[in-house]
């Protein structure tokens, strides 16, 4: 797939509105990027996509896991930048969310990918020197 270029945030929350939009009971969409690259705005379009207040999203890297259950599905937004092992991962109770019937949207996916399941949507953000923001879907685990 090739790049987007995501000229502002609300760019980048657009393309989350959509890929919320086509969102499912079950599935977990893995964010891959450096800081400031938009992980925590796509999860907020996310949020909005699937009918819920995106304005109500914040990043969960101090809190490892924020819920969010107003929108059609509930959405667990993990931050795994703070994780130093999967070991710790499951200790919040990773398997219960993935069971849980809702979203699970991960920045920071890429640290621990074993963990993600088959069918894990995967996303990479970047910001280029000059300040361009760009997404990519990717099509296989990282």
């Amino acid at each position: 797939m090739e790049d987007i270029v995501l000229q502002s945030l609300e760019d980048t929350m657009a393309l989350g509105e959509r890929i919320g939009r086509k969102a499912w009971a079950g599935g977990v969409i893995a964010l891959c990027g450096g800081l400031g690259t938009g992980k925590t705005h796509l999860t907020k379009g996310i949020v909005s996509g699937m009918g819920g207040d995106g304005g109500a999203v914040s990043s969960p890297t101090f809190a490892l896991v924020q819920e969010y259950r107003h929108g059609c599905l509930p959405v667990f937004h993990f931050d795994f930048y703070r994780m130093s092992s999967a070991d710790e991962v499951l200790a919040i109770g990773w398997d219960e969310y993935l069971e849980a019937g809702g979203i699970c949207v991960v920045e920071w996916a890429d640290l621990f990918p074993q963990l993600l399941p088959d069918g894990t949507q995967w996303w990479q953000l970047e910001l280029s020197p000059a300040g361009e923001r760009r997404a990519r879907r990717l099509t296989a685990t990282v």
